[in-house]
C-alpha cells in the first residue's frame, strides 16, 4: 500500500476537475443537468453517473471541434448510476448512456433500450477504468494503510448507499475481494463487510459525488471512492491524501448508444471518438485510466498499480455478484443494510 503525496500525483492531476460540481437540475429526479444551448444544431442527450461530469464537459467540447462533431451540442444529466439507469429505463430521453457498473447497462439491454451488441468492440464497451482508493485527511492522522484499518474502533468511514450508487457497490466489492486475496473465506470476507457497514460507516449518501461532499465538508476519517474522484478533489485543493491499498478492484465503466436515439449516427460518432487517442488522453488528464493501450502506456507512470489488483471476474462476474450481494430482499449486502436500518429501496 502507498500513500501518495501531492508531488507524486502531479502528473495524473494535470487537467483534473472536481466531479462533485453540479449545475441546474432536469430530467430524472436527483440528477444534475447541464442543458446545452441549441440553435438549430443536433442535441445529444448524455445521461451518466455522477463523477465524470467535468471529464464529459471536456470530451463533449473537444468532440464539437471535430468534423464528426460539427453542429452537435449536448444536454447532460448526472446522478447516481442506478438511479440514472432506472430513469432511462422509465423513459428519460437519452442518446448516450454512461454508467458506473455493467448491470446498470444490462438493465437497458434487457428492455431493448440498448442493443445487445453494445460491448462488441475492442474495449468491451468500457469508456475508462479506475480503482477503489481510501481517501484520508491530509497527513493521514489515523495512519490508515489498508482495509483492516477501516474496521478499527473510532475510524469513521464514508461510502455511498449500494442501493443507488455504483461507486458503493465497487467499494463493497473491493473490500470483500481484498479479504479473499488476504486468505479469508467468503464467510469471513462477508463478516468483514458486515462490521464495516454496521460499525464504522456513519453516512451513506446516494452517490459518490454526494459522499465526497460529505467528506470534504468535514465528516469522517476515511472515504471510499473512485481514484478519479479523489484525484479531482486533490486538484481542487481539498486537504486530503490518497491511500492505495495493496488489494483493490479495477473499476470498469460502460458507455453505449441507445436504440431510442433519433441521432444514432452522431451519438455513435461521439462514443467512437472518446475511444480515440484524443478522447482517451482527455480521460487520462481528468484522472481516469485509459482503455486505449497506447494512451494507457503513455500515462502508465501516472497511475499506480496496486500489487493485488483484481477485476469483477475474480468474484465470479456481475451476474453472480448482483444476485448474491445486491438482489432486493435476498442479497447478503441488502440484508446487512436492512438489518442496520439503511434504506434499500431503489
Amino acid at each position: 500500500m502507498a500513500l501518495l503525496s501531492a508531488a507524486g500525483l502531479a502528473g495524473a492531476l494535470a487537467g483534473c476537475g472536481g466531479s462533485s460540481d453540479v449545475t441546474s437540475t432536469s430530467g430524472a429526479t436527483g440528477a444534475t443537468a447541464n442543458a446545452a444551448a441549441t440553435s438549430g444544431a443536433t442535441t445529444l442527450q448524455l445521461v451518466a453517473y455522477s463523477t465524470p461530469k467535468k471529464a464529459y464537459d471536456a470530451l463533449t467540447a473537444a468532440f464539437a471541434q471535430t468534423s464528426a462533431g460539427k453542429g452537435v451540442t449536448f444536454g447532460q444529466s448526472f446522478g447516481a448510476s442506478g438511479s440514472q439507469s432506472r430513469a432511462v429505463d422509465s423513459g428519460q430521453p437519452a442518446d448516450v448512456v454512461a454508467f458506473s457498473t455493467t448491470p446498470d447497462m444490462t438493465r437497458l439491454v434487457k428492455d431493448g433500450v440498448v442493443a445487445k451488441s453494445w460491448e462488441a468492440n475492442p474495449y468491451k464497451g468500457f469508456s475508462s477504468d479506475s480503482v477503489v482508493v481510501l481517501v484520508v485527511r491530509k497527513g493521514n492522522p489515523k495512519r490508515i494503510a489498508g482495509w483492516d484499518d477501516l474496521i478499527k474502533p473510532g475510524v469513521d468511514v464514508i461510502t455511498p448507499n449500494p442501493s443507488t450508487s455504483g461507486s458503493a457497490r465497487w467499494n463493497i466489492l473491493a473490500g470483500y475481494g481484498a479479504q479473499l486475496k488476504d486468505g479469508k473465506t467468503p464467510e469471513e470476507a462477508l463478516a468483514y463487510i458486515n462490521t464495516l457497514l454496521t460499525k464504522n460507516v456513519s453516512v451513506q449518501d446516494s452517490s459518490a459525488s454526494a459522499a465526497l461532499q460529505t467528506f470534504t465538508g468535514g465528516k469522517g476519517e476515511v472515504l471510499l471512492d473512485y481514484e478519479s474522484d479523489a484525484l479531482a478533489a486533490k486538484k481542487a485543493g481539498d486537504a486530503i491524501d490518497i491511500v492505495y491499498p495493496q488489494q483493490t478492484i479495477l473499476i470498469q465503466t460502460p458507455i453505449a448508444v441507445t436504440t431510442k436515439s433519433s441521432h444514432a449516427n452522431q451519438a455513435q460518432a461521439f462514443a467512437n471518438w472518446q475511444w480515440s487517442t484524443a478522447g482517451q488522453t482527455i480521460w487520462a488528464q481528468k484522472g481516469y485510466r485509459p482503455v486505449l493501450a497506447s494512451v494507457a502506456k503513455a500515462f502508465s507512470s501516472k497511475f499506480p498499480t496496486p500489487p493485488d489488483l483484481f477485476t469483477i471476474d475474480y468474484l465470479g462476474g456481475w451476474t453472480k455478484v448482483t444476485k448474491e450481494f445486491f438482489a432486493p430482499s435476498t442479497g447478503s449486502i441488502t440484508k446487512i443494510e436492512q438489518a442496520a436500518g439503511v434504506p434499500t429501496a431503489s
